[in-house]
């Protein structure tokens, strides 16, 4: 049957029309956008001000009775917690106990005045502590020093240099390094810089960056990174002497020297944390079980390191059983020292991801929380907050921070409500800054391990939840192992490269082989739906209704055309060709019949001989593309379109499409679908499927009848 492409009288008139909308130059935009940043007023200069540091909005607006409590309460819990962990976390990072401190006392005092979220806790997170550990051990090695040795308990002089210069001093680009300020200043350049890149982010408005790490990709990079921690933690906890290793597959090598070196173990050691993990584990577990009635969080932590401290002092367990100490921590604070700048170009690449994950988990778990509590955040500003915790800091001998979990829910759970209890979580650290430091001399290191360890036991518990993520979505349980083994069995760099690339890679594969069906019609109502998955539905008669569910772009426009050719039984472009051949050989034949090549009737019988290759017969006359479902197409895609219009209408089946939205329609005006100036829009565009499948039908009948008219003519 012949497809008459010509409009008809009964096809409705259309019932929507699209505004017309002047176009807008790129140039002359960017020039609007420029004139409206650049401008300054006082209320401009007042609101970036505000934007700037939030802090200057809320807190003249602070209800000190409703909210003074939960802040305090809230903020002593945490910085008892904080002190602690931040002592523990400089065993990753690879540097003294006392820039843990700085590092949380920093980053709560900044992140108070620059914050939009009333609940994040900002600080040292062991994710973080870890990749500036790898970084500082890896330059430590490669300046000449040994990984073996502790590092210099000598005091710290107004320069962050230790003032006892001894033989592991060496001299590192022109300048005397000791291990321990080398180490710093590698963490403090690395910090510096990825603050920087946090910065520029938010400037250029690059937060949608995080995009591109996904839920499940984040979850895995963050457990597979908890396998290396406990990993680099486990030598501690059996008091074995063996450097960090340097390079690929970190965990298997680890373990090796672990079990290659077991003889060595330091049983003082042993015992202290098998009981230190024994106290911490019970106490999580009642906190977890008893939660609802436990008004405030068990100090936990606080009671293992203040308890291990004084058996470790009064059994004087470092000098009779060799158990390793953290040494002398000083009080006060050391005088702020720019970072090396030439040790920045050494680790310009190591701050790219550290900037990525800080930033990713500062901002999701702001508008988690912010979402709990009913308030929004700005991406953006929490983007510069977090850029501006690192910089800053960095002059303070600190390192890299972001938001971290387990704290910002204790917040939550102790009645926080603003970030004054920021205020007081620095506090706490400043009091131990000035008067108590020096008390935890005696603190065993295998004490630290433990409490690093026990607070990997929610990222761990990820593995309890992979059955269920199965269950729900296949393609999210394996970007979820992909990138747990490519971080624990690779390296934490590489494995969030593997999570993010093959996070994308996923994505395409799914848009290259989408869900694809037939639609039929219901007997109540003008519904069309899929064939194959509901009952009470018949196939329009003489038209076929292809729904194709994905985007249509170059990476799947071929499988667009397989699956569609499938669907309806019709190669087109298959079925010509078969025609072509079979016109090819009735020409032959008929040629052969004639007397002669000069014969005037031989070119008219050549011209004839379609005729004497009858049509396929199909049962359908029609192509309906159901567009709904995609939700944008590009060149490649507009191509495809219009060469199916071009192929079936050779075999004498038109093509029609319904339900595009309008980003497609603009497309396909763009690629000159329609014709000239549009005229074919009215003709092969429905706003519904039901529309289009009544408009095929009157004008097969309508061609049906002419060429029964001209039959008998």
């Amino acid at each position: 049957m012949e497809q008459q492409n010509l409009p008809l009288a009964e096809d409705p008139p259309q019932l929507l029309e699209r505004r017309v909308r002047s176009p807008q130059r790129p140039l002359s935009v960017l020039r609007s956008r420029i004139r409206e940043e650049a401008a300054c007023s006082v209320p401009r200069a007042r609101s970036t001000l505000l934007g700037f540091f939030p802090v200057i909005s809320w807190l003249p607006k602070y209800k000190v009775r409703e909210y003074v409590w939960g802040d305090a309460m809230s903020g002593l819990i945490v910085g008892i917690i904080l002190v602690p962990q931040a002592i523990a976390y400089c065993l990753l990072a690879g540097v003294q106990p006392i820039y843990g401190l700085y590092t949380s006392f920093f980053a709560n005092i900044i992140y108070f005045f620059m914050g939009t979220s009333r609940h994040v806790s900002v600080g040292i997170f062991s994710l973080m502590s870890l990749m500036v550990g790898q970084v500082v051990d890896r330059e430590v090695f490669q300046a000449g020093f040994d990984l073996n040795d502790s590092p210099d308990q000598g005091s710290i002089n107004g320069t962050g240099v230790a003032s006892n210069l001894s033989a592991a001093t060496l001299d590192v680009m022109g300048v005397a390094y000791s291990k321990e300020c080398y180490a710093i200043s590698i963490a403090a350049a690395l910090t510096l810089l990825a603050g920087i890149y946090q910065v520029l982010m938010a400037v250029f408005r690059l937060g949608f960056v995080s995009v591109y790490l996904s839920a499940p990709m984040l979850d895995g990079f963050a457990t597979g990174a908890s396998l290396t921690i406990l990993t680099v933690q486990a030598k501690y906890l059996l008091g074995l002497k063996i450097p960090r290793h340097q390079g690929y597959g970190t965990v298997v090598v680890t373990w090796i020297n672990i079990f290659a070196n077991i003889q060595n173990t330091n049983l003082c050691d042993l015992v202290t944390s098998a009981i230190c993990i024994f106290i911490l584990v019970a106490g999580k577990e009642i906190q977890d079980r008893y939660k609802s009635r436990l008004k405030i969080p068990l100090p936990t932590e606080l009671v293992v390191v203040a308890g291990a401290t004084l058996a470790s002092h009064f059994g004087n367990l470092n000098g009779l059983y060799g158990s390793s100490v953290s040494g002398h921590i000083p009080t006060g604070f050391i005088p702020p020292k720019v970072p090396s700048l030439d040790l920045m170009p050494r680790v310009a690449l190591d701050a790219v991801p550290l900037a990525v994950i800080s930033f990713a988990f500062t901002v999701s778990l702001s508008e988690m929380f912010a979402k709990k509590n009913g308030y929004t955040v700005r991406p953006n500003q929490e983007m510069l907050a977090i850029g501006c915790c690192n910089i800053i800091p960095s002059f303070f001998h600190c390192f890299t921070t972001s938001a971290a979990l387990a704290k910002t829910m204790v917040k939550d759970s102790t009645g926080c409500q603003t970030q004054v209890s920021s205020l007081v979580s620095a506090l706490v650290v400043l009091l131990v800054l000035l008067f108590f430091a020096p008390f935890f001399y005696s603190l065993q290191k295998c004490v630290l391990a433990c409490i690093i360890i026990v607070s990997l036991r929610g990222a761990l518990r990820k593995f309890r939840d992979l059955p269920a993520k199965w269950r729900v979505s296949r393609a999210d349980a394996v970007v979820w192992l992909v990138a747990m083994a490519a971080t624990a069995l690779i390296s934490v760099e590489i494995g969030l490269l593997v999570g993010v690339v093959f996070s994308m890679v996923c994505v395409i594969f799914v848009t290259q082989n989408p869900k694809v069906s037939l639609l039929g019609r219901s007997e109540d109502a003008d519904l069309y739906e899929d064939l194959e998955e509901y009952e009470n539905l018949a196939a329009p008669a003489g038209v076929r209704v292809f729904r194709f569910q994905a985007p249509l772009y170059y990476a799947n426009k071929d499988s667009f055309l397989r699956t569609l050719y499938e669907a309806i039984g019709v190669d087109p472009f298959l079925e010509t060709t078969r025609r072509r051949k079979a016109e090819k050989k009735a020409a032959k034949r008929l040629a052969a019949k004639q007397t002669s090549k000069d014969d005037p009737e031989n070119q008219k019988n050549g011209e004839l001989c379609k005729g004497l290759v009858p049509r396929r017969e199909l049962d359908f006359h029609t192509i309906v593309l159901d567009c709904s479902a995609i939700p944008f197409i590009d060149s490649a895609g507009t191509g495809a379109f219009a060469g199916l219009v071009k192929d079936y209408g050779e075999v004498g089946v038109g093509v029609l499409l319904a339900g595009c939205n309008t980003p497609v329609i603009d497309a396909l005006r763009r690629g000159a679908f329609f014709g000239e100036k549009d005229r074919d829009m009215g003709l092969r565009l429905f706003y519904t499927v039901h529309a289009a499948v009544l408009s095929a039908n009157r004008r097969a009948a309508a061609a049906a009848g002419r060429a029964a008219d001209d039959s008998q003519v």
